[in-house]
């Protein structure tokens, strides 16, 4: 499963929430989560311990355009539009975390 999560980790429970429940697949952090896969960002520890059991990618344009691609987490992979479209196609079943 592709779990995809947009909200700010500083903002909303979402990658929380997410994070509790997720076994396994993927991981999709898009527009202000793309915060928690930065150093430094209270959340790091917490992708950093996700890595171990799901794969974890960043929407790579909307960390650009946050000024942060230097800050990315090691293990980390960032990827493209069209990346995202390889993400939901290799992953059929996909969950948005509001």
């Amino acid at each position: 499963m592709l779990h995809i999560v947009n909200k700010s980790p500083l903002e909303r429970n979402a990658l929380e929430s997410c994070l509790r429940v997720a076994q396994g697949g993927a991981l999709l952090l898009t527009e202000d989560a793309v915060y928690a896969a930065t150093h430094g960002n209270a959340a790091a520890g917490k992708i950093t311990a996700a890595m171990a059991g799901m794969k974890v990618y960043v929407l790579g344009p909307d960390l650009d355009a946050r000024g942060m691609t230097d800050r990315l987490i090691e293990g980390v992979a960032s990827v493209d539009y069209a990346g995202f479209v390889d993400l939901v196609a290799e992953y059929p079943t996909n969950q948005s975390w509001l």
